[in-house]
This record gives C-alpha cells, structure tokens and sequence, in this order.
C-alpha cells in the first residue's frame, strides 16, 4: 500500500470515529483563537507577533487538518516558531484550559478526545522544546518554569 493510500485509510478511520471535518476545525481553530485573543496571560503574547489574524488562523487550521486528520495540509515548522517565545508552563496550562474547553463547547465528545489529546501532547513537546532552547533539560514529570521577569528559574 502507498504512502498516500495509508494516509487516506487512517484518516478515513479517524473521521468514521470522531466525526471531525475540515468545518468542525474551523469552527474550532477560530472559537479557540477568540479566547485567546481575548485572554489576560495569553494574549500579549500573540498580540506582539500576529498583525494580520487570517494567515495566521488560516495555518492553523492547516495545522490542525494535518495532526487530526492526517491531510498533510501544514508544511511549516511549529517548534522553531515557539522555541523563542517567552512562555513557560503556565501558558501551556492555560493553553490547554483554553483549548480543551472549546473542543468540549463546540465537538462531539468523541471528537473533542481527540483533539485534547493531541493538543496535550503538542503542549509538553513544545514546552520541552523551550526548555532546550533556554539550556534547560526538564526530568520527566518537571514542567519549565520562569521568574517574574522571564528569566529561568
């Protein structure tokens, strides 16, 4: 069986599951980015990097076409994009929060799983990602952690 082929049977798989499609991500990238536009901790994060929000909403529901459903749509390279950040656990966790309950809001439970799943898992490899960026080699179980002032503790 091709690549592509597999491809096709495990996403095939994973819709006739979910149910998720290329809409319900939609609605869910665009439902989840209007918290975090609207979030206190979040917020100016983005806010200092992302002019123009449809290119950027756009790619991720590329992104997450591509870890959901396997379609291949996002090309790019998320950890290099996050490794500059100044985030640390904190902002996973309420990420995460964030994240999670727009995928309750807005999917059916099985759907919703899904995508916090993946989410959760995208979450400590981004955040372990950082912690490398910063010189930090976090232990299983340990969560990266910065000072008032964005240093690392």
């Amino acid at each position: 069986m091709a690549a592509a082929e597999r491809r096709e049977k495990i996403t095939a798989e994973i819709v006739a599951r979910t149910g998720i499609t290329e809409a319900m991500i939609e609605r869910l990238v665009h439902g989840f980015y209007a918290k975090v536009r609207a979030d206190a901790a979040l917020a100016p994060i983005f806010d200092a990097r992302i002019r123009d929000w449809e290119p950027h909403l756009a790619q991720m529901c590329a992104f997450w076409s591509s870890v959901a459903l396997m379609s291949g749509r996002y090309q790019g390279t998320p950890m290099v994009k996050h490794v500059p950040l100044p985030v640390d656990a904190a902002h996973f966790d309420r990420w995460l929060k964030l994240f999670e309950e727009t995928a309750r809001e807005i999917c059916p439970p099985a759907a919703a799983t899904h995508f916090v799943e993946l989410a959760r898992r995208i979450a400590a490899s981004l955040e372990l990602g950082i912690a490398g960026g910063q010189g930090v080699m976090l232990r299983p179980g340990e969560r990266f952690r910065r000072n008032e002032t964005g240093a690392v503790q």
